[in-house]
């Protein structure tokens, strides 16, 4: 099943093309990572999925309905979840009376313990929105995002202002849904975040898709060359190396590229053992998702940027409600 369809999408403002027929599609049940620099579209073209933006060509389906047709917009309110940015919520009321009444929005929402639970805000759930801190706050806008049991979640930014634990405690939670049958697009610029969560990916620049795949295929990944890193022993010189005419010196660490490191990494640590020597800082990586992604959006810096505002420079209200 096909969660989310988005064919030849087309979106222009005045003469600025902003999206220039971009296609990809989402698996139900998978966790889809939209990535790219700030101006290049994304934004724009979860508008139009979410149905607050309308597009100019393509083909857009989301769970079957088109979000830029008004009826079909109206019912995907009941399936779609949304944690976006920025979420505007009444700053006196309690944590418990803001997820409640956001309940009261779907005909079939999570239980609000549960969902205070499930973002662990129990100890907090008197508390008035306004005291709390960034992070319980992001937690707030997730429940907020769950709390009407969507077919399909769109996170944008979900961590932004978490600290390391509470970034893993939210990765798990987005983890959970995935495994309960949530269709997940997401937004970030944490390569770790996409790392640890996403199924599949595409990288939009300018306005198009430029590549997609897996966390681990992105860019050809899987089988770029692996460099093997290491300090020489105390008294040793590169030409002393089994393979020195492939070694290379950065950032005081020998570093030698290969393609598959198996091999190579054998013969570096017979020679150390058989010298008694230690190979200082050893690791053997391969290009990091960062490094790929880098290397992809890399090429299109000098073009000019497509930033996601309205022909008048205001963007559309993506309120839940």
């Amino acid at each position: 099943m096909t969660a989310v369809v988005v064919e030849g999408l087309q979106k222009t403002y005045g003469s600025r093309e902003v999206l220039r027929g971009i296609d990809f599609t989402v698996a139900e049940g998978e966790i889809f990572a939209l990535l790219g620099p700030n101006g290049a579209g994304k934004t724009t073209t979860l508008e139009i999925l979410e149905g607050f933006r309308s597009r100019d060509q393509g083909r857009v389906e989301v769970l079957g309905l088109d979000p830029g047709m008004p009826a079909d917009s109206r019912d995907l309110r009941e399936l779609v979840g949304l944690v976006l940015q920025d979420v505007a919520v009444e700053p006196y009321l309690s944590v418990r009376e803001t997820i409640a009444r956001n309940a009261g929005y779907y005909r079939a929402p999570r239980d609000v313990d549960e969902v205070i639970e499930l973002v662990g805000l129990r100890e907090k759930q008197a508390a008035k929105v306004k005291d709390l801190s960034g992070g319980q706050k992001r937690r707030l806008d997730l429940a907020l995002g769950v709390v009407g049991n969507p077919r399909l979640l769109f996170l944008d930014e979900p961590t932004t202002g978490f600290d390391p634990s509470a970034r893993r405690n939210a990765w798990e939670l987005v983890r959970d849904l995935r495994d309960s049958g949530t269709t997940i697009v997401l937004t970030t610029h944490y390569m770790d975040e996409v790392q640890a969560l996403a199924d599949s990916m595409a990288v939009i620049a300018n306005g198009r898709i430029v590549e997609s795949g897996t966390p681990a295929t992105l860019g050809g990944r899987d089988s770029a060359f692996a460099r093997i890193r290491f300090e020489l022993p105390p008294g040793t010189e590169v030409s002393d190396l089994p393979m020195p005419a492939s070694a290379t010196t950065e950032d005081g660490l020998v570093s030698i590229e290969v393609e598959e490191p198996t091999a190579v990494l054998h013969s570096l640590t017979d020679w150390a053992l058989h010298r008694g020597a230690t190979l200082g800082r050893l690791t053997v990586e391969r290009p990091s998702l960062e490094d790929v992604y880098l290397d992809i959006t890399r090429s299109f810096e000098g073009e000019p940027s497509q930033q996601s505002v309205g022909a008048h420079g205001h963007r559309p209200n993506r309120s839940r409600t």
